[in-house]
């Protein structure tokens, strides 16, 4: 195994002192904050250091290498972007705090998703849709590292699906403006220009996301190691599970416990660093 060590302030002597407690091999710098340790053993001291000087550290297999991947699935809010959609409309309705929430329990799991969205779109009821742009315009910000994962996906002929319990008006406009490949998200009900509090069709829930991923994975001829899916939130884990890497994206405790790796300091190029 390798031991992908990576965050804004790593340093040398930091990757020197994580080889030895490894019994690594070798270590070589792979970007401006990120190094890998060949033939890495396991040591309850490696994540103890990493936590003690914030820094991300992932076991990952030798040999895996970006260029042979052929999907890559991102949740939106919090993971492609660093707001929540929904609490920010909440905002323009002044009910933001009431909607976050609401937002705050279904990602840690405490509330089944599909009833939270329903009770946090309900509470927008009667808000104009020029709220929604406000928000595109004013406050919707891509995470670091966002385009640079990106980009290397592009590079790679790796697709990437956007999926989100969020709203087709943000993932319409994202797909459009970074060229991603498909996407899957809600669709907010608007009549005479206002927010009804109601969703058309059904809800896009955990399992629809993990449903898509699986669908395009056979589409695309993909092995399941040719996978990969990020997310922050409990309603990203049956699509976190479906992937061959799973990365814990600034996540909830419960999406870092199960996740494959986890990423709470670097950007989302963090991703391309975990493979050679």
């Amino acid at each position: 195994m390798n031991l992908v060590v990576q965050g804004p302030g790593v340093t040398t002597a930091q990757a020197s002192e994580l080889a030895r407690l490894c019994g690594a091999r070798a270590f070589e710098q792979i970007g401006a904050t990120a190094y890998r340790l060949r033939g890495a053993s396991a040591n309850p001291a490696v994540a103890a250091f990493c936590f003690e000087h914030k820094l991300d550290c992932a076991c990952v297999p030798e040999g895996l290498r970006f260029a042979d991947l052929k999907l890559l699935a991102l949740d939106m809010d919090s993971t492609l972007i660093t707001i929540e959609c929904i609490d920010e409309i909440g905002d323009m309705a002044g009910k933001k705090a009431q909607i976050a929430e609401i937002t705050a329990r279904a990602m840690r799991g405490e509330i089944a998703y599909p009833e939270s969205l329903q009770r946090r779109v309900g509470l927008l009821a009667g808000l104009g849709i020029e709220a929604l742009q406000r928000v595109y315009d004013e406050r919707l910000r891509l995470s670091p590292g966002a385009e640079q994962l990106i980009d290397a996906c592009k590079k790679h002929g790796v697709k990437l699906l956007l999926v989100s319990g969020g709203f087709t008006f943000f993932t319409d406009r994202l797909k459009q403006r970074l060229g991603l490949d498909f996407t899957l998200s809600n669709q907010l009900e608007i009549d005479e220009g206002r927010l009804t509090g109601r969703l058309v069709g059904r809800i896009v829930d955990a399992k629809a996301k993990a449903a898509r991923f699986r669908e395009l994975a056979h589409a695309l001829g993909a092995s399941r190691g040719q996978t990969v899916a990020i997310g922050d939130g409990a309603n990203d884990l049956p699509l976190l599970g479906e992937a061959g890497t799973s990365v814990a994206y600034r996540a909830k405790p419960l999406v870092q416990a199960k996740a494959g790796c986890a990423l709470n300091y670097s950007g989302l190029d963090g991703v391309i660093h975990l493979f050679e």
